[in-house]
């Protein structure tokens, strides 16, 4: 793990140390607004156990956390009126991740919001087939 996660920005907004705008908390998970303002409602989901990042969760702290996003995005779309949601997690440094503590971005989504929240990308450099066998679990 990335430094001494006591000092952890999302481990401090666990403890109470740092407040938040709290959607929803239960034993394993917090959801909360990001205090970015970029979105109306963006909102953050982490798990209470520190984990860096997707690489190094246990199966049971990532499956608490996707069940979090899961029911935040649900209500997001069934009771708050948003048409859909973007999911977003960065994975690491080379990824853009920003605090090293596992969290899931729950962007709200309106039909015609003008939000461009999915990556434009240069183009693939390897062809598909190369790709294939590098990345094919066997």
């Amino acid at each position: 793990m990335r430094g001494e996660y006591m000092s952890c920005v999302f481990c401090e907004i666990i403890k109470g140390n740092i407040p938040c705008r709290k959607i929803y908390e239960d034993e394993f998970c917090i959801a909360f607004l990001d205090i970015a303002g970029d979105v109306d409602g963006h909102t953050l989901v982490i798990p209470k156990k520190h984990c860096e990042n997707i690489l190094d969760c246990d199966n049971e702290t990532l499956a608490q956390t996707m069940n979090t996003v899961k029911l935040v995005s649900e209500h997001y779309t069934e009771i708050c009126g948003y048409d859909g949601v973007n999911l977003l997690n960065a994975c690491g440094e080379s990824a853009h991740q920003s605090v090293f503590h596992l969290h899931f971005h729950v962007i709200p989504r309106e039909k015609g919001d003008g939000i461009n929240s999915w990556p434009s990308f240069k183009g693939a450099k390897i062809s598909l087939d190369e790709m294939l066998e590098k990345l094919r679990l066997q």
